[in-house]
């Protein structure tokens, strides 16, 4: 593998830039401001994400998405409201090459995994997914870090585990494709629902309960979308849960601890800055949850907050006080 291209400047895909960038020969990083790609390719940094970060000399920046046509691997690092359109533009690429999604969601009313949308413009293509507890900005500073790829195809999944295997960051490979993408996704919710837990001040006891219970429905509704259950008690399901519910670096469990604190869900994104998958995710997973007829509270409770304008209080008080109840129900 001699060539990639990373659709998507963001934190993530700079990451992924500075990591095969040390394997790669070519590595280009394609977003769409033309000022960023010259200062990336000038000062071997992106001053909007990770700007501490130096890139390996072997990765330059664009704006055209051409240039991903004749590459050997391409990466879908851009939001998952963006990845349709993305691949619709990208029109074709190399018949060799193997295509690897970032990106962590499902889309709205189709109720499609990104797989699957890019799997519908690139059908004979080799596909494979990453995901995992893996924020971008201990990627970057070469932190100990692991993650899963899946793929059907074995081969895929030895040749993206060699590439993506460092002494900092290591990959596991399985074939469940469905369960890591959904795992990568529905946790964003649950991270919203322990940054409102902390910012209304519960306690500790309350937000290891609450994920706890995440981790039961996410399983739940995962398995009823086409996981498989294993999946969700791994990297891209408990492993991404325990990661973005706590970390100082989720941007989803920030917006959570904003609404939290009493703060409006226009205050509370802005106020990070970034995109926070959990917000949109939350309509399309509670959709799909209502169609695949699967009970869960948690994602019924945050969605009550984002779209129907409940209080953060009143909605993870009803949390706390439902009906007893079995466990494992």
């Amino acid at each position: 593998m001699n060539s990639a291209a990373i659709i998507g400047s963001g934190s993530f895909g700079t990451a992924l830039a500075y990591l095969i960038g040390k394997k790669i020969n070519q590595v280009v990083l394609i977003g769409r401001d033309t000022a960023l790609a010259s200062h990336i390719n000038e000062h071997h940094r992106n001053p909007r994400y990770l700007s501490e970060a130096v890139l390996p000399a072997s990765v330059r920046a664009s704006t055209s998405l051409a240039d991903a046509k004749d590459k050997d691997l391409v990466i879908f690092a851009v939001p998952t409201s963006a990845t349709r359109e993305t691949a619709q533009q990208l029109g074709d690429v190399a018949p060799q090459a193997i295509i690897l999604s970032s990106a962590k969601g499902v889309e709205r009313n189709t109720g499609e995994r990104m797989s699957e949308i890019i799997r519908e413009f690139f059908p004979n293509n080799r596909l494979a997914v990453i995901s995992g507890p893996n924020h971008a900005e201990e990627i970057a500073k070469d932190l100990a870090t692991c993650a899963v790829i899946g793929s059907h195809d074995e081969e895929i999944r030895t040749t993206l585990q060699h590439l993506f295997t460092f002494p900092h960051f290591r990959t596991y490979t399985s074939c469940d494709i469905a369960g890591i993408e959904l795992g990568g996704a529905i946790k964003n919710i649950y991270a919203i629902a322990a940054g409102i837990a902390s910012g209304l001040g519960l306690g500790d006891n309350a937000i290891a309960a609450l994920v706890t219970r995440a981790l039961g429905e996410m399983t739940r509704l995962g398995i009823a979308l086409g996981g498989k259950e294993g999946t969700f008690t791994g990297l891209s399901g408990l492993g991404d849960l325990i990661v973005t519910c706590f970390s100082i670096h989720s941007r989803n469990h920030r917006v959570g601890l904003a609404l939290g604190q009493g703060k409006s869900l226009e205050e509370a994104v802005h106020s990070i800055g970034m995109i926070a998958e959990g917000v949109p995710n939350t309509l399309s997973v509670y959709e799909a949850a209502q169609k695949a007829q699967i009970n869960t509270p948690i994602v019924d409770a945050v969605y009550s907050i984002l779209y129907q304008g409940r209080s953060a209080a009143s909605a993870l008080r009803d949390l706390l006080s439902r009906d007893p109840r079995p466990e494992n129900d």
